[in-house]
């Protein structure tokens, strides 16, 4: 797993303290189950996280840390897309301009780059001149992928291409068989136009778990009940309709300037043998985990507490990008 440690140059300063304790309990919790490649802007950062992730009794056995510049840690967005085709894994290195050009980026779209000047890819590295965030693209690695219109057709990122585009790109790059485009689906706050990770993801080729909104008085109510409808309508590859699991939202958590903030149970993270869950202090989240377990029987769920990640209006899978097997030549000590 891919993840970027929080610095003092990023919009995280005023957070610190919160958001280390998050990254601590993170770290620890993926390197139960599988590798972490983590990455410092500076040598200053490394030697401050080490005894950090030793106090949290990380195994650094199973960390590799790099020293890379980065304004950000969305590495969702940022990091390397991997896609297997015929048995070849290429790690797909896209454009990122700050969700449309919102916030400097200029660091963050040199992060796969920079990665591999480390001769760490052992996989085919592919470099695309065309933006493309991670979080805006749910697969369900058998063909199908899922992603919003108002998204990838904002006019602050491709404003040539056009769906039938993207689905020809899709299925040259990607290897996709369909598309299902979202037309549905908002939460207040989010500064990504709307990225598919907040709001519906396959658990498998016949489940989608979704953020449904229950209370009518909800600002979100319209939308995402209509986007529960256009789930609804969604059919398998074997013509049925999906399996459903509604995951509700939070009661509104609001910034310290009275804004909403875009809290989701969808953002979770599928890890080896786990699935990581983020948690709000609110009465449904033992509701969710209980959901998401019935999902994942064969995997342990655990909540992690997400509190100070949304302050900056992102979660768990946000912060992260999976490396799956295959991609990395890692050495000895992290194997």
């Amino acid at each position: 797993m891919l993840l970027a440690w929080p610095h003092a140059q990023s919009d995280w300063l005023p957070f610190l303290p919160r958001i280390e304790q998050v990254y601590r309990d993170l770290v620890f919790h993926i390197t139960r189950f599988e590798h972490v490649v983590l990455l410092c802007n500076t040598s200053e950062l490394v030697a401050h996280v080490r005894p950090q992730l030793v106090e949290r009794g990380v195994n650094l056995d199973r960390v590799r840390i790099l020293n890379i510049e980065y304004n950000d840690t969305w590495l969702r967005d940022s990091g390397p897309i991997t896609v297997s085709k015929s048995g070849q894994l290429s790690v797909c290195d896209f454009r990122f301009n700050g969700w449309g050009g919102k916030f400097d980026a200029a660091l963050d779209d040199q992060i796969c780059r920079a990665i591999s000047q480390y001769d760490l890819f052992q996989a085919q590295y592919l470099r695309y001149e065309i933006f493309l965030e991670g979080g805006s693209i749910e697969s369900d690695g058998a063909g199908t992928l899922m992603t919003t219109t108002q998204c990838l057709l904002t006019d602050t990122r491709n404003p040539a291409m056009s769906v039938a585009d993207y689905e020809v790109f899709f299925a040259k790059e990607f290897g996709t068989e369909r598309v299902f485009w979202l037309r549905h689906g908002e939460l207040q706050g989010d500064d990504t136009d709307g990225h598919i990770d907040m709001l519906a993801r396959f658990c498998d080729s016949e489940t989608i778990a979704y953020t449904q909104c229950e209370r009518q008085d909800d600002v979100h109510y319209a939308s995402l009940s209509a986007l529960e409808q256009e789930l609804q309508a969604l059919r398998t590859a074997k013509g049925q309709p999906y399996k459903l699991i509604p995951l509700p939202l939070p009661e509104p958590i609001y910034s310290a300037e009275g804004q909403r903030l875009p809290a989701s149970y969808a953002n979770f993270l599928i890890i080896n043998d786990a699935v990581l869950v983020p948690i709000y202090d609110d009465a449904n989240d033992e509701r969710v985990l209980r959901r998401l377990q019935a999902c994942f029987p064969r995997r342990e769920v655990i909540g992690i507490q997400a509190r100070a990640i949304i302050e900056q209006y992102g979660s768990l899978h946000c912060l992260t990008m999976q490396l799956p097997r295959g991609v990395l030549r890692l050495s000895e000590e992290v194997r």
